[in-house]
């Protein structure tokens, strides 16, 4: 795939506009008005967000024109039901949209088929746990999933793993010209207990080197396995935000030790 190609699908990317942030909230209201210009004016403004997000997918010898118009449809979608109410950046939220949209036009794609059955199950829980998310303001668990659809949690479990591709705990999934975020800066694990960790002696002293702040992180992260994004919520600061904190502390944890 000719990721560096200057024009996709008619358009000089090199050419390409930026939105600020304060441009989109003023756009916001006038798209949700039904104002036609607002809202190819705010697609155009974020053309350059589907281009970084599809540089992802370019060892799948697919198509850059085909991931561009798919990555457009994303970003559509995310425009249609982004809630700003919510304190979170646009490209926050879109960039999974655009990504799932990929992730589902590959899976149609696939040489590897899963029974039509399965798959149509697995897009009924991936609709349900997009509403469930917008309901209840977090992610659903798996049983919540499937009381909603009304199957068993077994059913969507596999549903669910016959259409994943594997990736990398290494993989970026979101940059924004600082630190990336990577696949396993958004992984829980339920087996880390805080007992686990103090028993070293080395880390109980270089956890007491940090300020309050990294501290906190650590242990909420690290202690009581919880994902970057449930860090930010709880602390009130950013994703990003946390990914920074978190690198810097370890960095002099390793120092320390």
């Amino acid at each position: 795939m000719a990721i560096n190609k200057v024009e996709i699908c008619g358009v000089d990317t090199s050419t390409l506009p930026v939105l600020k942030n304060e441009r989109m909230r003023e756009l916001f209201p006038k798209i949700h008005a039904g104002d036609k210009e607002a809202r190819h004016e705010f697609i155009q403004g974020n053309l350059r967000l589907v281009l970084s997000v599809i540089q992802r997918f370019h060892n799948r010898g697919e198509s850059v024109d085909d991931l561009f118009q798919v990555g457009c449809i994303g970003l559509m979608k995310a425009i249609d039901n982004f809630d700003t109410s919510q304190n979170v950046r646009f490209s926050t939220y879109a960039v999974p949209m655009i990504i799932g949209e990929i992730r589902r036009y590959l899976r149609d794609n696939n040489q590897i088929r899963v029974s039509r059955s399965l798959r149509d199950t697995a897009y009924k829980a991936l609709k349900a746990r997009e509403q469930l998310s917008y309901r209840l303001g977090r992610e659903p668990s798996v049983e919540e999933i499937a009381r909603e659809m009304d199957v068993r949690e077994g059913d969507v479990v596999l549903a669910l793993e016959a259409i994943q591709d594997p990736v990398s705990l290494f993989e970026p999934i979101y940059q924004d010209g600082s630190d990336a975020i990577y696949v396993m800066d958004q992984v829980r694990d339920e087996r880390v207990s805080e007992d686990d960790w103090v028993r070293d002696l080395s880390i109980r002293q270089a956890l007491e080197k940090l300020g309050e702040r990294e501290r906190n992180i650590i242990r909420r992260r690290f202690f009581q396995g919880r994902t970057q994004m449930e860090v930010a919520g709880e602390i009130g600061i950013s994703q990003a935000q946390v990914s920074r904190l978190e690198k810097a502390a370890l960095q002099q944890m390793r120092r320390y030790i």
